[in-house]
């Protein structure tokens, strides 16, 4: 058992051999279906670009583009913290990510991209996209979710993008068992006695 299977909460990523898979639609309905279920969710998205989330005319873009190293915004109702990292000549680790959230207060966070980390992985794959599969050289993948049947030969659970429920499932079984409070075939309500 690696460092990472030992994480609390669990790390679990959503990787595609290209864009355009659906990794972003699986992941939101994904994060959509744990808060029903009581789960907090923590995400790590990879960007391959430049990016940014501020825009110009905003104070705190002022602030960052005069100088600042870093801005946080913050507000009763959320924060986000910039940081510019010019002489970064490599993306950040995963786990240089992980130390920037609170893993006391989530359940389970979920990466999309970032496919080169040992972390667990669920591969998306679009048939239509005629895109290779990564799991014959990728032993973390511990899963195949397409939107057709897999026609490659392997032993990986074979899921179906169309069905985030059983995903979700799957995620629950297999990394969250003890923190599961109710059977993952049942919606809340249900589960609360409410259904």
């Amino acid at each position: 058992m690696s460092y990472i299977d030992k994480l609390k909460p669990p790390v679990v990523g959503i990787v595609a051999y290209q864009k355009n898979a659906g990794k972003t639609v699986l992941l939101k309905e994904l994060i959509r279906l744990a808060r029903e279920r009581g789960l907090r969710v923590a995400v790590i998205k990879h960007a391959h670009h430049s990016f940014d989330i501020d825009h110009a005319g905003k104070d705190s873009y002022e602030m960052r583009s005069s100088g600042a190293a870093q801005v946080l915004v913050a507000s009763r109702k959320r924060w986000a913290l910039m940081a510019e990292t010019p002489d970064n000549e490599h993306d950040p680790s995963l786990n240089d990510l992980l130390a920037r959230l609170d893993l006391e207060d989530v359940d389970l966070v979920l990466v999309e991209g970032l496919r080169h980390e040992p972390i667990p992985k669920i591969e998306v794959h679009r048939a239509d996209l005629r895109s290779p599969f990564l799991f014959p050289d990728d032993e973390t993948i511990v899963a195949v979710a397409s939107d057709s049947p897999v026609t490659i030969d392997t032993d990986l659970p074979r899921l179906n993008t169309s069905r985030p429920d059983e995903i979700l499932a799957f995620i629950e079984q297999r990394y969250l068992l003890e923190r599961a409070q109710f059977p993952s075939d049942l919606s809340s309500s249900e589960a609360q006695g409410k259904g």
